[in-house]
């Protein structure tokens, strides 16, 4: 299965964004950030976003871990 490695939120405010203008300019769906903030792992559209504010790289972000 899919987890975060890292807490994303930190991460994004690190890279200057908070969540309210996150959410205010569109860059991630509010649903997606609900996701985000209880763990659960969002689509590639998302990731490549998170990427892209970030300066992450995916396998930065996320890894597989075996149940």
């Amino acid at each position: 299965m899919l987890k975060y490695k890292i807490d994303v939120l930190a991460a994004l405010k690190a890279a200057g964004y908070n969540t309210t203008e996150i959410q205010s300019r569109g860059l991630i769906g509010q649903s997606s950030m609900h996701k985000i903030k209880n763990g659960v792992m969002v689509g590639n559209i998302v990731i490549d976003r998170i990427c892209e504010l970030t300066g992450l790289q995916p396998g930065d972000i996320i890894e597989y871990v075996e149940d």
